[in-house]
């Protein structure tokens, strides 16, 4: 009995078919993309634009150290990263209008077309820094204390003006809100602090 031949699969096509499958999931697939921190940064000055000394008082700024041990200090004194939220927020408030906290000055804000003079801090900074042996992870700890500071602050005023959450409001709220409670964190380069490595 002769064996009959099977007829080969013909599989030219198949790199054509599997090519065009790659460029399909390629082009249809979204990639999660790391967004970073979110900071907006100063324009650069034109070439031939001196830089100008800016007089800030030393009141206003809220000085964020952490050295290479990842030890934070605040204001030049140690401080546990669970009590900095808190200590921010009465620098950024200045609720008692405490000479040694930032000053508070009137600012024109519009709530729901109606202008309004609010005391506000303003001129407000908080300075972060860090050495260059501090770990990144720490580094993130400090930056969500200073930031959920501020997100606090201004679920709180949106609360008491609009009885909603600062989320739930909509952008021209969000901005009114945003203009008493201006978010400025100050990244200083990492320096050497100090500190056993």
């Amino acid at each position: 009995m002769e064996k009959k031949k099977v007829q080969e699969i013909n599989a030219s096509s198949m790199a054509d078919i599997s090519f065009l499958l790659l460029i399909f999931f390629l082009v249809t697939t979204t990639m999660s993309v790391d967004k970073g921190l979110s900071r907006r940064l100063p324009p650069p000055l034109p070439p031939n634009m001196e830089k100008a000394d800016i007089d800030v008082k030393k009141r206003n700024i809220f000085i964020v150290l952490i050295n290479s041990n990842n030890q934070l200090l605040v204001q030049g004194e140690a401080l546990d990263v669970k009590e900095l939220r808190e200590k921010a927020k009465t620098f950024i408030k200045n609720e008692a209008d405490d000479a040694s906290l930032p000053e508070k000055l009137p600012v024109e804000v519009e709530f729901d077309g109606i202008k309004e003079q609010v005391l506000t801090t303003k001129n407000h900074v908080i300075s972060l820094q860090n050495d260059r042996g501090t770990q990144y992870q720490k580094y993130i700890e400090v930056q969500n204390e200073l930031v959920a500071a501020y997100n606090e602050l201004r679920n709180e005023m949106s609360l008491l003006r609009f009885g909603m959450k600062y989320d739930e409001l909509d952008e021209n709220r969000q901005k009114a809100i945003q203009t008493v409670y201006p978010q400025k964190i100050s990244e200083a380069e990492p320096k050497n602090y100090g500190g056993k490595k």
